[in-house]
C-alpha cells in the first residue's frame, strides 16, 4: 500500500516526485491544497522581509547571481557590511509594516571569525529583541559559528541547494553539492532551523527539480522552511538570456513541494514580481504559506508594496497591508 498524501516521509524517490509534478494540474493543486489544509491554517500567510547586509564581491561563481565577483559585466554597487543598529532599525520598520520574520543576507562564501561576524551576531540579537524571527544566509560555516548564532537566538539559517545534484555543476563550480549538505548538517546540529530550497528556470529538467526536492526530503527532519524561487535573469550573468518561467511551472513546483514536505513552510520567493495577482493566489492555494514582502529581495526586484497590499486585500481575512518602507 502506498503512503497517504500528507504523511511525513524521507524515502521519496526522484521518479515518485516527477510523477507528482506531472499530474494533471487541477489534480495536483487539489491534492496539494488538501495536504496544506491538514497541516497548516490556509489563511495564515507569513510576511517576511529580506535585506542585503553586505552586497557584491562574492567569490562564488553561481551563474544566476549578480553578486558574484566572477560576473564583471553586472551593474551592481558593492557595499560593505551594514552597521547593526541600522539593520535593527530597518527590521523594526518591517515589523511595523506587518513582517514577522526578518532575513539578512551577506554575499560571503563562508563565515569568518572577527569583527564582521561579531556584527552579524549583534544583528541577530537585535532582531530577536524586537520579537521577530531572525534568519541569516552567510555561506558555509563551522560548528562553533553555528553555535554562536544559536546562542544569539537565530531562528533559521538559509542555505539553498539551488537545484538537483546532477545539474548543480552546470550552475556552480566553486562549491560542491556536498558542501551545501554539510553546511545544513552543521546548522541542524547547532539546534537552528533549516531554511533550504532552490531556483527553477535555470535550464534544469523536471527531473532535476524533483531531485532537489528528493534531497531536501531525505533530510531528517525536513527543512522547516523551503523557499521556491523563479530565476530572475540579470544582465551580465551567464543566465541573462534565459526565458521567463511559466507561472504554472512555479505553481507546479510549489504544489509538489507541499506534497513532498507537508509540514514545511513553503516560501514564494524570488520571481514573484513577474506573477499576476491571480497566479500568486494560485501558488498560495497550492501550498505556499509565506511571501517575501517589500520592493527588493537582496538585489533583485520584488512585487511592489502597493501590489502586495492589493494581494492581501484580495485574499481576505488578513486585512489590508500597511505600506512597507523600502530598506536601504
Amino acid at each position: 500500500m502506498s503512503a497517504a498524501d500528507g504523511d511525513i516521509r524521507h524515502d521519496w524517490s526522484v521518479e515518485q516526485i516527477v510523477s507528482l509534478y506531472e499530474l494533471p494540474l487541477l489534480e495536483l493543486i487539489g491534492r496539494a491544497n488538501a495536504v496544506h489544509r491538514s497541516h497548516h491554517d490556509p489563511n495564515d500567510v507569513q510576511k517576511a522581509s529580506l535585506l542585503s547586509i553586505k552586497t557584491g564581491a562574492c567569490p562564488e561563481d553561481c551563474a544566476y547571481c549578480p553578486q558574484s565577483a566572477h560576473h564583471r559585466e553586472v551593474a551592481l554597487t558593492r557595499e560593505r557590511l551594514m552597521d547593526p543598529m541600522r539593520v535593527v532599525a530597518l527590521a523594526a520598520r518591517a515589523k511595523a509594516a506587518g513582517a514577522s520574520r526578518f532575513c539578512m543576507g551577506a554575499a560571503w562564501r563562508e563565515v569568518r571569525d572577527g569583527k564582521e561576524f561579531d556584527a552579524v551576531i549583534d544583528m541577530v540579537w537585535g532582531v530577536r529583541a524586537l520579537g521577530m524571527e531572525a534568519c541569516v544566509t552567510l555561506g558555509m560555516l563551522k560548528p562553533h559559528q553555528a553555535e554562536r548564532l544559536a546562542q544569539a537566538g537565530l531562528t533559521a539559517y538559509n542555505h539553498n541547494l539551488d537545484t538537483g545534484p546532477e545539474f548543480y555543476g552546470s550552475i556552480i563550480t566553486t562549491r560542491t553539492f556536498q558542501d551545501r549538505l554539510d553546511t545544513l548538517a552543521t546548522v541542524r546540529a547547532a539546534g537552528v532551523e533549516v531554511c533550504c530550497g532552490g531556483i527553477i528556470g535555470m535550464g534544469e529538467s523536471i527531473r532535476d527539480r524533483a531531485a532537489m526536492l528528493q534531497a531536501l526530503a531525505a533530510l531528517t527532519p525536513h527543512p522547516e522552511s523551503v523557499p521556491i524561487n523563479a530565476l530572475i535573469p540579470v544582465a551580465g550573468t551567464p543566465l541573462a538570456k534565459r526565458p521567463p518561467v511559466d507561472p504554472l511551472d512555479l505553481v507546479r513546483m510549489v504544489a509538489t513541494t507541499r506534497l513532498v514536505m507537508p509540514a514545511a513552510t513553503v516560501r514564494l520567493s524570488a520571481g514573484r514580481a513577474s506573477l499576476a495577482r491571480e497566479a500568486q493566489i494560485l501558488c498560495l492555494i497550492a501550498g505556499a504559506n509565506s511571501l517575501f514582502y517589500g520592493d527588493t529581495l537582496l538585489t533583485a526586484p520584488n512585487a511592489g508594496i502597493g501590489a502586495d497590499a492589493e494581494l492581501f486585500a484580495a485574499i481576505g481575512g488578513l486585512g489590508e497591508a500597511p505600506p512597507l518602507a523600502q530598506a536601504r
